[in-house]
């Protein structure tokens, strides 16, 4: 008998689940869900050393480019897609790639995943080189396609880190940094869009934003590189600058007015009396952390 993997394994205590009452059933779904934290939660050390090593990557002009099947890809984009209003982080050095392409966005692409090939070729067509942090996710850790793609950037000299759901993978045992985020079974047996896709979400918002904070995205807790594309997001950095300039709203708006409504730029103006270009300028030499740039004006 083939021993299934444990995405794939049935949860006995849920044998009955289509006979729960619907309150039950809604309570079960929930509290099986709290298990994606505790399983990001018990990898947390792992999970910090590929954010120092991305970090150093990336500060060098790499790429993070996200690779996926399904849930695990459709994941993957959403983390790429959400780093520019957040962190004002390129769209073209966040790039992901999904088995079946675009397509598979909106509707599942049968067989598409089963490609080593196309993901070996997906991320060649890339131009995926040795600056670039190259994330590869896949529950069950045995999905051709994942692996053609960590194949590819392993060849390049990428930073690899991989995520799965299942012990022993192929996934994350080839990458540079493998993590497993151990979920077990699904209250639904094999679906992983349930807990082993939260858990995959967890890790990536933990990865990705301790990155942003590593390469100084971020002051004190404040998002300081967002962009300020619509009217919530201009009062965001109006907000932003007076807590971190410690200024009334006058003066922030005076500032982010004279420098495009940049936060970082505005507060260091504030914070030292300079004038737009004079506090890029000094962000610029300093990596754009706020904290060195107001300690060495």
């Amino acid at each position: 008998m083939i021993s299934p993997l444990n995405t794939e394994a049935r949860a006995p205590e849920h044998a009955n689940l289509d006979q729960y009452p619907t309150d039950v059933l809604v309570r079960t779904f929930a509290q099986d869900q709290a298990r994606a934290a505790e399983a990001v939660l018990a990898v947390s050390v792992r999970i910090a050393q590929a954010v120092d090593a991305a970090a150093e990557r990336l500060a060098r002009g790499g790429r993070l480019i996200y690779v996926g099947a399904g849930t695990s890809g459709r994941l993957g984009l959403l983390d790429a897609v959400e780093l520019n209003p957040t962190f004002s982080w390129p769209p073209a050095r966040a790039l992901a790639l999904l088995a079946g392409g675009r397509e598979a966005l909106f509707q599942a692409i049968e067989g598409a995943e089963d490609s080593a090939s196309a993901g070996e070729q997906d991320l060649t067509d890339i131009g995926v080189s040795e600056p670039d942090v190259v994330i590869v996710l896949a529950a069950s850790g045995a999905t051709p396609f994942a692996l053609g793609a960590l194949r590819a950037a392993r060849k390049a000299g990428a930073l690899t880190i991989a995520f799965a759901n299942n012990p022993d993978a192929p996934l994350t045992a080839a990458a540079e940094i493998g993590i497993m985020l151990d979920t077990g079974a699904e209250v639904i047996a094999g679906s992983t869009r349930l807990k082993a896709g939260t858990a995959q979400k967890i890790a990536l918002n933990t990865l990705s934003s301790a990155i942003m904070v590593r390469l100084n995205k971020v002051h004190g807790n404040l998002m300081v590189d967002v962009r300020a594309t619509n009217a919530k997001l201009r009062k965001r950095a109006v907000s932003l600058t007076m807590h971190a300039a410690h200024c009334g709203e006058a003066r922030a708006v005076q500032a982010l007015d004279a420098c495009a409504f940049r936060v970082k730029t505005a507060i260091v103006m504030i914070e030292c009396n300079l004038k737009a270009a004079q506090a890029d300028a000094l962000l610029a030499s300093v990596h754009g952390s706020v904290r060195k740039a107001v300690a060495v004006a």
